[in-house]
Order: structure tokens, then sequence, then C-alpha cells
């Protein structure tokens, strides 16, 4: 059941049988664990081995497990780790104590190793979901989108990577500032999630590379629908993020840092390239990422909203996505 084999599970408890009997139940699912008979242990522990989580009893000796998952929160070095909390018949305020002291879950003993096991597993995979997610955005970041590529590798499913970029987007950055320039980042990640619901494509999947590059994975038919949508959302944020006088004139008006001479950049658009799985077999995520950042560099050579396709066509579908309405 673990998430990852790596996965170190320390287990601070005064009982040593409880911590054993517990310790024996999560190797059994994969688990690595340590144990800690008190807070001072615990410290240690964490501190040597960097554990992916940690359960806690509450009444541990020298540090309780409330104090300690104060002190865990307020380390920066540890502020992030997934902590659980043990207690003997808690009361209500005592779970509710020691969630806002920081604690991810709190279950009270005796327990059921299962579900304890469960809990371990959600709480990691909900953390690494987290951090590696682009604090920008909320979107899931590289570590994911290859993640959730491979899945699809893997399993054999048909797929089209759509891999998008702003184009003109140092200028709005130069003369708007960089406040403006994450509007314009969270304005594609809305623009990139309103597009796949309005295409209808499902199964789905949106990740966010970084800067201004996105992702969107999706059947090979939605590619084209979803591209479409997107253009069109993302022409009118831009219209909305840029000022008045830029859009009546149709561009951003800036000086090259290197000849100190006034530059007219177009206002920004989207280039963007997309792998499909039925025109190649890819062995793994970075062949299809290679080929979709080939192409989105070809779309990048073109005026205005372009994507670019491996034999420059989208492809067909006997079925239109829900909601594409666009004959063309």
């Amino acid at each position: 059941m673990a998430t990852n084999p790596s996965d170190l599970v320390l287990i601070a408890d005064s009982d040593p049988e409880i911590a054993e009997f517990l310790a024996g139940r999560l190797r059994a699912d994969g688990f690595d664990t340590a144990l800690a008979r008190d807070g001072y242990q615990a410290l240690a522990g964490i501190a040597l081995r960097r554990p992916g989580i940690v359960m806690l009893e509450a009444e541990l000796p020298f540090i309780d497990g409330l104090a300690l998952t104060r002190q865990l929160r307020a380390d920066p070095a540890t502020a992030s780790l997934p902590i659980i909390l043990l207690s003997a018949r808690p009361s209500s305020a005592d779970k509710i104590a020691g969630l806002k002291a920081g604690a991810d879950d709190y279950i009270a003993k005796p327990f059921d190793p299962a579900e304890v096991s469960a809990r371990i597993d959600s709480a990691i995979r909900r953390h690494r979901e987290i951090r590696e997610s682009s604090p920008l955005t909320g979107m899931p970041g590289n570590d994911r989108i290859l993640r959730e590529l491979n899945s699809w590798i893997t399993r054999g499913d048909p797929f089209a990577l759509c891999y998008i970029d702003i184009d003109h987007f140092k200028a709005v950055n130069d003369v708007y500032g960089f406040v403006r320039g994450d509007e314009f980042i969270k304005g594609l990640a809305e623009c990139v999630y309103a597009s796949a619901g309005d295409a209808g494509a499902a199964p789905v999947f949106l990740g966010h590379v970084g800067g201004d590059d996105f992702t969107v994975l999706c059947l090979p038919e939605h590619a084209r629908p979803v591209t479409g949508f997107l253009n069109d959302h993302f022409a009118h944020r831009v219209r909305q993020l840029c000022d008045p006088v830029d859009v009546e004139r149709g561009y951003i008006e800036h000086a090259d840092r290197s000849s100190r001479k006034s530059v007219r950049s177009r206002l920004p658009t989207l280039s963007t390239g997309v792998a499909l799985s039925t025109h190649r077999r890819f062995a793994d995520a970075y062949e299809a990422v290679a080929e979709a950042t080939a192409l989105k560099s070809i779309a990048k050579s073109h005026a205005g909203n372009y994507v670019a396709y491996p034999d420059g066509r989208a492809p067909g579908s006997k079925r239109r996505p829900v909601f594409w309405t666009n004959e063309t």
C-alpha cells in the first residue's frame, strides 16, 4: 500500500508493544519504519532519518505530541512534514487542539492497523501532491505531469500531449511588471480549466510546467476542441489584462535592453505543440515531452495563435466532444 517504497514512518509512542505491533503491520504494507519512545528521541529520529511521515503519541514523555507538532510546524525544514497524532480515548477538544496545532490526522487507540496504514498512505500522497503543485496556480507540476503521462503510456491509452506557451510574454513583464505577469499566468491557468470543460474532454489531466508553460493531457480527438477553446478564452483574457491603449493599437511598446530603442511586441498569443500517441509510439514520458516541445517550437515560428501537430493536421473524431459546436 505504500505510496513509495522509500516512505519511512517514524512511530513515536511510549508503549513499546503498541509501537512494535504497528511497525510490523506497516512493514507488511510496504513501509519502512523507525521507532522513538519520547519527544527527544522523535526529534533526533526526524533529524537523522528524514521520515516521510511521523506518528506521535499525544502523551509522549518530555515533549508531548501536541507541543512537538507545534515545534515541527514552526521549523521551515519540517513545516510540510505529514503528522498523525495517536491518543487513548481522546476527547473532541483533544482532537480539535491537535488539528489546530497542525496535525494532519488524529487516531484514537485502540486502532485498526489497516485503517492506520490507509490514512498514512493518504497523508503522504496528499503532501506530495501539494509539494509538487505550482504555488502560483495550484496545478500539478513537472513530477506529477511525468507520472501521469507514464501511466497513460504504460496502460496503452491513446493520448494527445498539448504543450502550451505564451508568446511575447517578456514584453508583459518588462512593461507591466511581474505582478501583472503573474496575472497573465493565472489567467492562462483559468483558461486551461475552462477550455477542458467547454470541450467536454474526459479523461483529461492539466499541468503547469512552470513560468508560462502548461500542459493538457487528453484523448487525441479532444486536442483540437480544447486548443480551439483555449485560444479563444486566452485572447479574451489578454484584452482584459493589457492596458486599453495597447489593446486598441494591437501591440505593447517597450525599450530594447541592448539597443535602448523602442520595440513593438504583439499582444500575447499562444503557441501549442501536440504530441500524439496515434502518430508514433512513445517509450516513456520523456519522449512524448520532447516531441511536444519540438512541435511547440514550430508553432512559435508562426504569427498569432498556432497549434502544431506532427503531420500538420489535427486528428479527426467520429464523434464531437460535448459542447463542441464549431463545424470548421
